[in-house]
């Protein structure tokens, strides 16, 4: 933090329509089997793509622009984290970003990954997991932004005018002010809160 000047921004989605979506997609002996973090690179990336003056990094003293959109997953190794990135994820369907996002990991986890599977785009890291309900990361460089997800709760909202059941998960970006602004930042949470709340429009 003492070299890359950081902002935060925090938004809360409703996650009801992805939970529902995912249980309706994993139905079945054959059907896939789709993790929530799936569904948040997807969106992530959906996001990214909507909004490409995000798709940056800050090398030295200049803005580099990404053509591809590539997102970048925190992975959790026994020495430290490693962010394998599945490129061009706007592309790909569900089940194939899950397919790609599991090899990844495993790769990673088997110490196989080449440096250019590690560098580039935009980071996402999710700690839902471990019941962490908000997370505030750090920007790894060359990242110019990193996407924090916490666990999905259950909590009372509002409902015209009526206090009823809901879901609620954080997700925090954090930015290199040097190469993106908090106009851009709050656009691209803006949109991955939107994919997170309508699921079907990462399908279209």
């Amino acid at each position: 933090k003492r070299e890359i000047p950081h902002f935060y921004l925090e938004a809360t989605c409703d996650p009801s329509a992805l939970l529902a979506t995912r249980r309706e997609l994993n139905d079945g002996p054959d059907a896939p089997s789709l993790s929530v973090n799936d569904f948040c690179v997807a969106a992530a990336a959906r996001a990214l793509r909507d909004v490409p003056e995000a798709n940056v990094a800050w090398r030295g003293d200049a803005i580099e622009h990404f053509e591809s959109v590539d997102v970048a997953v925190a992975v959790a190794l026994p020495d430290g984290l490693i962010t394998p990135v599945v490129r061009g994820a706007d592309a790909l369907g569900l089940v194939d970003l899950s397919a790609r996002l599991r090899a990844l990991v495993a790769r990673a986890r088997e110490g196989k990954l080449e440096p250019r599977e590690y560098q580039g785009g935009l980071n996402l890291s999710n700690l839902g997991m471990y019941g962490i309900t908000a997370v505030w990361p750090i920007v790894n460089p060359p990242h110019a932004c990193i996407l924090g997800i916490g666990a999905v709760e259950d909590v009372p909202v509002v409902r015209d005018g009526a206090v009823v059941p809901g879901r609620r998960m954080t997700a925090t970006l954090a930015a290199d002010h040097r190469a993106v602004d908090g106009a851009v930042g709050a656009r691209l949470l803006a949109a991955f809160r939107r994919y997170v709340e309508q699921p079907l429009d990462m399908m279209l």
